[in-house]
């Protein structure tokens, strides 16, 4: 993250915000299990082969959709090239937009699964070389780094390079909160804010670009 300019980091915060909106929204439609945190569905399927519960085909299958999504966005991305981002973007925009669809068909878990793709294709928005640079939907990583800087920066290193993985940490936190308070009111049409959001960003991506290139 400390690598990364100023507008990098920030559209990093905010899709990581994007990415704990959608989480929670997902999280409360599916009953406790999630969109974007793998690791914590990993564990549900674990549990849910040990006790024998219809819990881990639940489980397996927001894996492997999550999965079959990042290989689609890591592919759309690949084909884009210098486009990546805003394409990637547009991917997002379009699963989030299907999945939205899906709920008002009321087709919850299928809406649910179109979730899981397009927080598995998000994490494609900043590879380089097929190698995720900035995770966007799971914090555990960014943690550590967090920590990490922190002790450099008591040990006499940078003061401040910690912040942006708090950042990071905390847009998804923020997005997850709304996403909360909003799918009470909304149900999964709560998605559709989502989708608007990463098609903006996908069309305001390139003319950010031009004004002020990335490293």
């Amino acid at each position: 993250m400390t690598r990364y300019d100023r507008r990098t980091r920030i559209l990093a915060a905010c899709l990581s915000a994007l990415a704990g909106y959608v989480d929670a929204i997902g999280f409360l439609s599916a009953g406790g299990f999630f969109v974007s945190f793998m690791s914590g569905n990993s564990t549900r399927l674990a549990v849910g082969v040990a006790e024998s519960s219809s819990d881990a085909t639940i489980a397996a299958a927001l894996i492997g959709v999550f999965l079959l999504g990042v290989i689609a966005g890591s592919l759309v991305g690949h084909v884009a090239g210098p486009r990546r981002q805003s394409a990637v973007l547009l991917l997002l925009a379009g699963l989030l937009a299907a999945a939205a669809s899906l709920g008002m068909a009321g087709m919850l878990h299928t809406a649910t699964l179109m979730m899981a793709l397009a927080m598995g294709a998000e994490n494609a928005i900043f590879e380089r070389d097929g190698e995720v640079q900035i995770g966007l939907t799971y914090m555990t990583g960014t943690l550590v780094k967090l920590g990490q800087r922190i002790t450099g920066a008591l040990l006499g290193g940078d003061r401040f390079a910690w912040a942006s993985y708090l950042l990071l940490w905390l847009g998804l936190v923020a997005g997850a909160v709304v996403g909360a308070c909003v799918y009470p009111l909304l149900g999964l049409n709560a998605v559709w804010f989502a989708a608007v959001i990463a098609a903006l960003a996908a069309l305001v991506q390139p003319l950010s670009r031009n004004k002020n290139p990335a490293r």
